[in-house]
């Protein structure tokens, strides 16, 4: 993983939306987005944003009792959140790590549970919530 970082400031949805757009226009075959942050802090939105920049036109919403959620575009891509998850067996047991070494762009909220199974070339993003609810998105890996 690159260890250049950017960092932006975002001060509505609708800038951390096109954020998502401007990193989904990077993915290739085989991108994996991690995403770390507080509940509320942006990570579907981004997600949201990637994946319309994917060509995918579906609602795309957090897949926080799924887990997993597979949408088709461009590529297709996998949405997984492991809020619900306590340790990186359980995403093993999920069969989570074939995806992420397959031909799809795979976005993971909660990411951190797993950061130990992530590769080197993982774009990683950390967003923030300001007290003036500005979010600051960090991110690793990726050029924008």
């Amino acid at each position: 993983m690159s260890t250049d970082l950017l960092s932006l400031i975002s001060h509505s949805e609708q800038q951390t939306l096109e954020v998502g757009k401007r990193i989904g226009e990077l993915c290739q075959k085989g991108t994996i987005i991690s995403m770390r942050g507080p509940l509320g802090s942006g990570k579907t939105i981004l997600a949201k944003g990637i994946a319309l920049s994917l060509g995918i036109t579906e609602p795309v919403t957090s897949p926080t009792f799924t887990i997993i959620q597979e949408y088709n575009g461009n590529y297709p891509l996998f949405h997984i959140d492991l809020y619900r998850l306590d340790n990186p067996e359980e995403f093993e047991l999920l069969g989570g790590e074939e995806l992420l070494y397959n031909q799809a762009v795979t976005i993971i909220e909660w990411s951190e549970i797993i950061d130990s199974l992530l590769p080197d070339s993982t774009i990683s993003i950390d967003i923030s919530i300001e007290k003036n609810q500005d979010r600051i998105i960090e991110i690793r890996g990726a050029s924008l």
